[in-house]
């Protein structure tokens, strides 16, 4: 009986390792019925000539004994030999190709090793007798009599409904009564055939059902198979941690080459970049409160530019990552304040020319 407190379904990796172990769900009487309806089926397909065939083949090893020996290397042991390889290997090739297919299709193809590996105490005469007399035995047992009294019950219904027909055939000829009895035994074979079929589907059903309450799972159960894969949850923080710090520190030094930082004023800060070759400015850093207060800082000590718009500095705080584009509906609103930047840049770039000419002006006149 499955524990209370596996209430949760297993895991992919619980399921691989039962896989490993060899607990698959898979019906034991489902192969044996395909192989047995296929061997019948093929019986059947090849039963068109059956009965002028063998008397053919009758007449002729009659007529050669007549005339020769039945040693080894004769004749006559090869046709037999190989008629009954002609009608036993069809049979043979789709009962197994029937029952492979059957187990392939419920669970794969499963190399088990722990399965596999030798245990001594199987082979214990007092483990042998618990499992003759055990529950599980006992289920097993039952399972079995229900088909069976159902094919009973199919097979004394058939014999009823034409027990009238077996008798006059048998007041006939020979040849009558064993068309009957063919054709009783036809019928009950294939009522016989399709309980099995449905057994064995309800069967799977039901190991399918205790297999997948075997592999549930505690939570508990689930906590530890996630720490044994994802380490532990105090190394896991850490490592969060110090890759916080590196994006932090890589994010401030890309501050360095921003062409502007857009504030809240005090608690928002998103610096962008934007050069003519870029199809978008993009975000090279953000940060809120201290953060933000350390970005401007930089911004300043490396003369870039910080501009107050609160609507701005939130949305493109809320909506883009660091590294990533601008999206298409803050295009306008970006683009307003890059044309305040770059006239400010024009603007500084034409003092400082003409601070420069007026410094040569200044030194030419100063030359004797």
């Amino acid at each position: 009986m499955a524990d209370s407190n596996k209430t949760e379904k297993a895991t992919p990796q619980r399921r691989k390792k039962a896989r490993e172990q060899g607990q698959i769900a898979r019906s034991r009487e489902l192969p044996g019925v395909l192989a047995i309806m296929g061997v019948a089926g093929t019986a059947l397909l090849l039963t068109d000539n059956m009965a002028q065939h063998w008397r053919s083949l009758y007449s002729s090893v009659f007529a050669a004994a007549s005339s020769d020996d039945f040693s080894a290397s004769g004749p006559l042991l090869f046709w037999c030999s190989v008629e009954v390889m002609r009608w036993i290997v069809p049979m043979l090739l789709v009962a197994l190709a029937l029952s492979v297919g059957a187990g392939l299709a419920q669970g794969g193809l499963t190399i088990a090793p722990e399965a596999l590996a030798p245990k001594f105490e199987r082979f214990h005469p007092g483990n042998r007798v618990k499992q003759i007399f055990s529950l599980t035995s006992l289920s097993t047992l039952l399972k079995s009599l229900v088909p069976f009294s159902v094919i009973l019950a199919l097979g004394v219904q058939t014999m009823r409904v034409h027990w009238g027909e077996l008798i006059r055939a048998s007041e006939t000829d020979v040849q009558a009564l064993a068309s009957v009895v063919a054709s009783i035994a036809l019928s009950v074979s294939w009522k016989a055939a399709l309980v099995l079929l449905a057994w064995s589907a309800v069967d799977y059903g039901l190991t399918w059902r205790k297999n997948e309450s075997e592999l549930r799972m505690s939570k508990e159960e689930i906590k530890q198979e996630s720490k044994s894969n994802d380490g532990n949850p105090a190394i896991k923080a850490q490592i969060r941690k110090l890759q916080r710090a590196m994006r932090k520190r890589h994010s401030l030094k890309a501050v360095q080459t921003a062409t502007i930082v857009v504030t809240n004023p005090t608690h928002y800060a998103v610096a962008l970049r934007y050069e003519p070759t870029m199809s978008a400015p993009e975000v090279v850093a953000k940060g809120t409160d201290l953060m933000a207060q350390k970005i401007k800082e930089i911004a300043r000590d490396h003369d870039v530019m910080v501009m107050e718009n609160k609507p701005l500095a939130q949305a493109l705080y809320k909506s883009v990552e660091i590294g990533d584009a601008i999206p298409a509906q803050l295009y306008q609103a970006v683009a307003e304040i890059l044309v305040v930047v770059f006239r400010a840049q024009a603007e500084l770039r034409e003092q400082e020319q003409r601070r420069r000419n007026r410094n040569a002006a200044g030194q030419i006149e100063g030359r004797p």
